[in-house]
């Protein structure tokens, strides 16, 4: 009895994750047939519930994709007369494509390579913002709940609802289809889809804020959607640049507090904690990627990451090495971030001063300290600086007014530690 029980446990784990993995197939079938991406994802989501029904009380069908799309395709059309649609709309909806209604042929009935990867391209459309981006992206593509995609960004399921529906208003408004119609444009959409996952990635690799300093959910959902877009673009070595800096970043994730919940820094990390198989996978994809010589920020960035895991203790890190790639990433994307990055880096592989004097230099020319991005780390950065450099009463300044920008917990409490004073 326990076996079959257990049986059984194990079939219904299977059953939600095909449904979890298909879903986003299946809205992009319907959204390329219909054009209509509020009503195609009621529609998926009713065909969702009744496969979660009907495949407990049977069997996963042989093809379950095929059987979620034909499900699907019905459901969009009861919609669609739900709203007195016009008959010549549904007759040509109905007849669009035989292959999602027959079932009789029970084959793939759309080309994964093509809705997989224009469900990513929609959901960054270029008229959306950038929160919105990401948002529709996690609920729709990611599978997240919308109290799970608030949760993620701190705010109520009610504010997250409406700024979802309202993307998909915005969405309609803009009359988004899958068409695009250069290379050009898909080429800055797949850009756009790149930056959304990342920014997915780093909320999940230090939440902004609450009292955990990583969200595993929302990396793992970056990398398994990572993973999708690589399949879909295997030639393209910035996707698997992105990729690689993903996995090579997770590496350390185990390593980054102590037993007390403490932030621990890069530097003092019990490398043990690494995980070998995340940073092999990793390496061999940068590696693989460089050889293409279409060198471009994610790569750099990977590269940067992977060689802080070759080295097998922080004082053999090559911050030379670091501050060259750093510089070479500035040239390509002269942000803020990339800038800190830089300083960092120069004064790990060159001294403090020389790492305080290029801060002063960025902040003269482009405020860097002032930049939202930054803001808090380029402080925090400074202060670590000057408590090198011996001036421990400034640093501690600037370690409290780092503490004061972050609304990260774990974050805070190591800044005020490092200023000093006692934390709750």
């Amino acid at each position: 009895m326990a076996t079959s029980d257990a049986g059984r446990r194990a079939e219904l784990r299977r059953i939600e994750h095909v449904l979890r993995t298909e879903a986003p197939h299946v809205l992009g079938a319907l959204v390329r047939r219909f054009g209509r991406f509020e009503l195609a994802e009621d529609a998926t989501q009713e065909a969702l519930l009744v496969a979660g029904r009907d495949w407990r009380a049977d069997t996963m069908p042989e093809e379950p994709r095929s059987w979620l799309i034909r499900v699907g395709y019905r459901k969009m059309i009861d919609l669609i007369r739900s709203e007195q649609a016009s008959r010549r709309r549904e007759e040509e909806a109905a007849h669009s494509d035989a292959v999602l209604v027959d079932p009789a042929r029970p084959g793939p009935a759309v080309r994964d390579r093509d809705d997989s990867l224009h469900l990513l391209l929609l959901c960054c459309h270029p008229a959306l913002s950038e929160i919105s981006q990401v948002a529709l992206t996690l609920r729709a593509v990611g599978g997240l709940s919308t109290s799970e995609v608030a949760h993620a960004y701190g705010t109520t399921e009610a504010t997250m609802g409406t700024r979802i529906s309202r993307a998909k208003q915005t969405l309609k408004k803009a009359g988004a289809r899958f068409e695009i119609r250069d290379d050009a444009g898909v080429a800055q959409r797949i850009a756009a889809v790149m930056r959304v996952l990342y920014l997915v990635f780093n909320e999940g690799y230090t939440a902004t804020a609450g009292d955990a300093l990583t969200r595993t959910d929302l990396t793992a959902e970056a990398i398994r959607l990572t993973r999708m877009l690589c399949d879909l673009l295997p030639d393209d070595p910035e996707t698997s640049g992105l990729l690689a800096l993903m996995l090579l970043t997770e590496a350390r994730r185990a390593a980054r507090t102590g037993a007390d919940e403490e932030l621990v820094p890069l530097t003092d990390q019990d490398r043990t904690q690494w995980d070998v198989r995340l940073i092999e996978e990793g390496q061999h994809l940068i590696e693989k990627a460089w050889a293409r010589a279409r060198v471009g920020p994610y790569q750099l960035q990977a590269a940067v990451a992977a060689t802080h895991t070759q080295a097998t203790t922080a004082a053999d890190t090559d911050w030379p090495q670091i501050a060259a790639l750093y510089l070479w990433l500035e040239r390509l994307q002269p942000t803020a971030p990339v800038r800190l990055s830089r300083v960092v880096a120069v004064a790990h592989a060159f001294g403090p001063r020389r790492g305080i004097a290029l801060l002063d230099e960025f902040d003269h020319h482009h405020r860097i300290t002032d930049d939202p991005l930054v803001a808090q780390r380029a402080r925090a950065v400074r202060a670590h600086l000057l408590e090198q450099l011996g001036h421990q009463a400034p640093a501690r300044e600037q370690f409290r007014a780092a503490a004061e920008l972050t609304d990260n917990d774990i974050e805070r409490r190591y800044l005020l530690r490092r200023a000093g004073e006692e934390t709750p």
